[in-house]
């Protein structure tokens, strides 16, 4: 079951992708820019960005291109260029070889965790996810996005197999220069006593304490599926013990004890 949400999610994050529109890319400091002017090879250049926001062009000199989209860009070139008489009909193309000002941080339960661009227009947080490779092994089923807008930083939870599953990619979140992804670890639950394999294990969504027995290996021959006992946290952090049934529901860390039966 796990392989094929996997494999439904790689497909909806595949179908995410599109073809990155270059003219959709905002420009920012550190960017940089190749440009070519139609039937005048001598005004082609390679530029980085400058600090504050510009790029220097042949002729023109500095030009302010920050937070101008590339087409945005290429007209303004072009209106200098016509304005000052150094060309009469002038085509600019611009061409962004390395994004550096528009990038988002994924990090956390990743296989390839690290900084991204948002090159084509806009991007999503399932788009990101699927460049930094999707969860590694120890990943769980949400991330973490914060975000600061208007100088207020908020952190919202965005649960990646809600989406894939019910296919709301209306859900997902668009994402902005210096937003930081977070994939979260997925919840454990500890087993231990008469099983055959005690330790901490994922805990899957709806797990009942017989699936949490099936995942320890099962009872051991002096196990007893008979007062079952889990030390559960309250709200406020302090330990409690429960006793439970097969069919109850697991919860993130708890600790099931099977008991040793006394026939």
């Amino acid at each position: 079951m796990k392989r094929l949400m996997m494999w439904m999610m790689a497909v909806l994050l595949g179908l995410s992708f599109g073809i990155a529109q270059a003219a959709d890319i905002t420009l920012g400091p550190g960017d940089v820019v190749k440009a070519s002017v139609y039937g005048n090879p001598d005004l082609a250049i390679e530029t980085r960005i400058s600090d504050a926001g510009r790029m220097t062009f042949p002729l023109v000199g500095e030009v302010d291109v920050n937070g101008l989209t590339v087409q945005q860009a290429e007209k303004k070139i072009v209106g200098l260029l016509q304005s000052g008489g150094y060309v009469k009909k002038a085509q600019v193309n611009l061409i962004v070889s390395q994004v550096a000002s528009a990038q988002v941080s994924v990090l956390g339960m990743v296989n390839r965790p690290g900084r991204y661009p948002l090159e084509g227009g806009k991007r999503g947080v399932m788009d990101m996810l699927a460049q930094a490779g999707g969860f590694n092994a120890d990943g769980g089923d949400a991330v973490s996005l914060v975000r600061t807008r208007n100088g207020a930083t908020t952190k919202t939870v965005v649960d990646v197999i809600d989406i894939v599953r019910n296919g709301g990619t209306n859900k997902d979140l668009e994402l902005a220069p210096g937003d930081v992804i977070y994939a979260e670890r997925s919840p454990r639950f500890y087993i231990y006593g008469e099983v055959q394999r005690p330790g901490a294990f994922r805990l899957e969504r709806q797990m009942t304490v017989a699936q949490a027995l099936a995942v320890g290996g099962g009872l051991t021959p002096r196990g007893t599926e008979r007062g079952i006992s889990v030390k559960r946290r309250n709200g406020d952090g302090s330990l409690h013990v429960v006793n439970v049934k097969n069919d109850d529901l697991v919860q993130v860390d708890d600790v099931i004890l099977i008991k040793e039966s006394w026939f």
